[in-house]
């Protein structure tokens, strides 16, 4: 695209999927007149300066946003707070800061306590990614059709949401804006769950005898298949997600123990009308995700190295 860039300096936090993704879309359309790219580790700052991710990087995340326009964090949740404490007095005024965190209200808790009155707060979810991880694994066409959830506080200056918005839109991702609690809660269900189901049912296949456990391997059905990819993301970033989350994925654990007990049951009395009603309600959901042309995606590369879902995990 053609014309002034939607921002002076972009500084990125983290270079994962998601942090090189976004380098690509800023690169691909002019986006940003400069990126600077900070991390924690050396050899992926390397890397990301290698694959042409930034015009600059530095460990000193502290450096990396002065005179930023917009500072976007893309590293675990847990590492937010002691971010937002170390880059808090280098930012300029009027500064934008994001995230692409997976759970929402806790960012005003930590990352939040520390922005500056003068520094304006937009917090994001981009609910797209795949298995693979690091600054090699981004490509520009990893939001396109998928949604970016933006989660101001009430009162939050809506000329730095639009220009939060903006970004998503060029790189191609369906936008919408949401409340924090209700953003968790949503999560809660469609993402948070569904990870914590596929780590112990593939917990479940770790603990067989060995024999049998090569056999559920050689035999993987794709349901198996489709918990195992879960399965493999990053395990400090899921970590993070449920110990922020708590509240919100132990409400919805509840009521699923609930459905659970009740399914065990019918199995045991050998009720096959509850079965067949309970399996025929729940298509409707299904169809309702074909509909909403959220099963667009290419299948994931199931041999890929495991990494996160939907947030960075290498800063």
């Amino acid at each position: 695209m053609s014309g002034a860039p939607l921002f002076g300096r972009v500084t990125l936090i983290g270079i994962g999927l998601i942090g090189s993704s976004l380098a690509h879309v800023m690169r691909r359309d002019s986006l940003a007149g400069e990126i600077v790219v900070s991390t924690r580790r050396e050899d992926t700052l390397k890397r990301a300066i290698e694959l042409n991710l930034c015009d600059r990087g530095t460990l000193d995340a502290g450096d990396a946003v002065r005179n930023a326009d917009l500072v976007i964090i893309c590293t675990p949740m847990g590492a937010y707070e002691a971010i937002g404490k170390h880059i808090a007095p280098f930012l300029k005024d009027g500064a934008i800061v994001t995230d692409v965190g997976s759970v929402k209200l806790p960012v005003f808790e930590t990352l939040g306590k520390h922005v500056p009155d003068h520094v304006h707060l937009v917090p994001g979810h981009p609910v797209a990614g795949t298995e693979h991880s690091g600054p090699d694994a981004g490509f520009p066409e990893l939001f396109k059709g998928r949604w970016t959830i933006l989660t101001p506080a009430e009162g939050a200056d809506q000329a730095a949401v639009d220009r939060v918005r903006e970004l998503w839109l060029r790189a191609e991702a369906m936008v919408e804006v949401m409340d924090a609690a209700h953003h968790d809660q949503v999560l809660a269900i469609t993402s948070h769950l569904p990870h914590l189901i596929a780590y112990t049912i593939v917990g479940t296949a770790t603990d067989l005898g060995e024999d049998l456990q090569q056999e559920v391997i050689k035999f993987s059905a794709s349901g198996f298949r489709d918990f195992t990819r879960i399965a493999a993301s990053d395990p400090t970033m899921w970590r993070d997600i449920f110990l922020t989350n708590k509240d919100a994925v132990l409400e919805v654990l509840g009521r699923f123990d609930e459905d659970l007990t009740e399914l065990k049951r019918a199995i045991r009395r050998g009720d096959g009308d509850r079965l067949f009603e309970h399996f025929t309600r729940t298509r409707a959901i299904r169809r309702g995700v074909v509909d909403a042309h959220q099963d667009d995606m290419p299948a994931p590369d199931l041999g890929a190295i495991p990494g996160p879902y939907s947030q960075d995990n290498d800063d």
